[in-house]
């Protein structure tokens, strides 16, 4: 039995620094969405395309 509570980030701890690309083929780090009041970073898995 895998303990899932475990395993990736944990819920408040700092993502690790990354890059990736947008819908409009465009590079962004994660360091350049950061806000005053922090970022909120969301990941949606769809199999509508």
């Amino acid at each position: 039995m895998v303990d899932t509570s475990k395993l990736g980030p944990q819920v408040g701890s700092a993502a690790p620094a990354f890059t990736g690309i947008d819908q409009f083929d465009k590079s962004d780090a994660l360091a350049s969405t950061y806000g005053a009041q922090g970022t909120m970073l969301v990941f949606f898995r769809s199999a509508d395309w």
